[in-house]
């Protein structure tokens, strides 16, 4: 008896799943701690996933991103030698991190950028500001600068180490145009990606990445860094990573550490493994599929079929929504035998989700034929018509 009921429920099963296809749920992103989170295709230029990134928030020592570029576009000799003094280690505040520089320390300012963004020391930004503009505001206002440059509504600074104050505050979106803006410098990025450097003084510097992953995570798909952490901030991350041949930039705001985890670390490790196994290049579109049949008029030919040259691809997740694809075809309607082998007779148009991906050039590849048939079909009437009009014509000559 008990057999046959199995047999039953599943022979139930399968008549239901075949009325009620299955229906493939969408992807689920890891589920985080971190209150923020800007995730952005570098290599697409397009944001593909965010929580809270438009909030307005401290922002900790991803400042030192921003400190670091107006350092490198604005001092004009990197390799300056200067000497720290106690006036300015004395400036910086008792809880801020630092690099371990000392009075009467002499160091190039390339010392102190890779001083300042691995190690996250105050020290050396402090020093930066002041031995290159005279003081730490004189300083800020060039940061402010390039806040207004890139049209920047949610971003000002008040000090170049990020320390928590009311008016010293960004979003994971602008913090993320910023350091977007900052890798298209080479040296900026060659630091960015630095974990660990030599002062001209002998001090060995260390990308606070290795403080913070103090239960050994894998950080290997992490290219570059910057880390921090004030009260306000929680712990920050802005990573940078290649993901199946795409550069991606991660920021994660506002995290929490819990029971000896930093989970800035945690939750950009998370990200980051789940983008490797589930975005890639798609297949949007087969190589020679028919787009479009247009004719070819008063040759042997009757019709041209317009294909696609080549494999169309784009980066997108497994699950995309084939339904959001549309192609558009602008050109010509119809071809005719004065049409030759090369002629570009138009484009074709690949959108997703209403966002222009891929456009390729349809060129002529065949040389249509005239066709004496096709040509006295389209033309009997004016064809017959012509000699009765030379009959009429040498009649009324006659005539006169």
């Amino acid at each position: 008896m008990k057999t046959i009921i199995k047999k039953i429920i599943l022979i139930y099963l399968i008549i239901l799943q075949l009325f009620n296809p299955l229906v493939v749920k969408a992807l689920d992103y890891p589920i985080v701690n971190s209150k923020i989170i800007e995730i952005y295709d570098l290599t697409n230029k397009e944001e593909i996933y965010g929580i809270n990134s438009d909030k307005i928030t401290s922002i900790a020592s991803l400042t030192k991103i921003v400190t670091t570029i107006t350092a490198i576009e604005t001092i004009k000799d990197l390799n300056e030698q200067v000497t720290i003094t106690n006036e300015i280690l004395n400036t910086v505040d008792w809880d801020a991190s630092k690099a371990g520089l000392k009075n009467g320390d002499k160091l190039t300012y390339m010392d102190l950028l890779y001083a300042s963004m691995l190690p996250s020391g105050a020290d050396a930004t402090n020093a930066i500001a002041i031995l290159s503009s005279g003081s730490i505001e004189n300083f800020v206002n060039k940061m402010n600068d390039l806040t207004i440059k890139l049209k920047l509504k949610n971003t000002h600074f008040v000090n170049v180490t990020g320390l928590d104050d009311n008016n010293h505050y960004s979003t994971a979106k602008e913090i993320r145009i910023l350091l977007e803006y900052a890798l298209n410098n080479n040296l900026f990025k060659q630091i960015y990606q630095t974990k660990q450097y030599t002062l001209s003084n002998g001090l060995q510097v260390k990308s606070t990445l290795f403080k913070y992953n103090n239960n050994l995570l894998d950080t290997s798909n992490i290219m570059g860094s910057k880390t921090g952490y004030t009260g306000n901030a929680g712990y920050c991350l802005s990573s940078l990573s290649n993901i199946n041949s795409h550069e991606f930039l991660i920021i994660v705001l506002n995290a929490d550490k819990i029971d000896g985890k930093y989970y800035n670390i945690i939750d950009s490790i998370d990200l980051i493994n789940f983008l490797l196994k589930h975005y890639n290049n798609q297949i949007l579109v087969k190589k020679n599929k028919l787009i479009k049949t247009i004719p070819i008029k008063l040759s042997k030919t009757k019709n041209y079929k317009i294909k696609t040259k080549k494999n169309i691809t784009y980066y997108l997740p497994d699950d995309y929504d084939k339904s959001k694809l549309k192609i558009k075809y602008e050109g010509k309607e119809y071809l005719t035998f004065i049409n030759k082998k090369k002629d570009k007779i138009g484009t074709i148009s690949y959108y997703y989700n209403n966002k222009l991906k891929n456009k390729e050039n349809i060129i002529l590849d065949i040389d249509p034929k005239i066709s004496i048939i096709e040509i006295f079909k389209s033309y009997f009437y004016i064809l017959l018509g012509i000699p009765l009009i030379i009959i009429l014509l040498r009649k009324r000559k006659r005539l006169n």
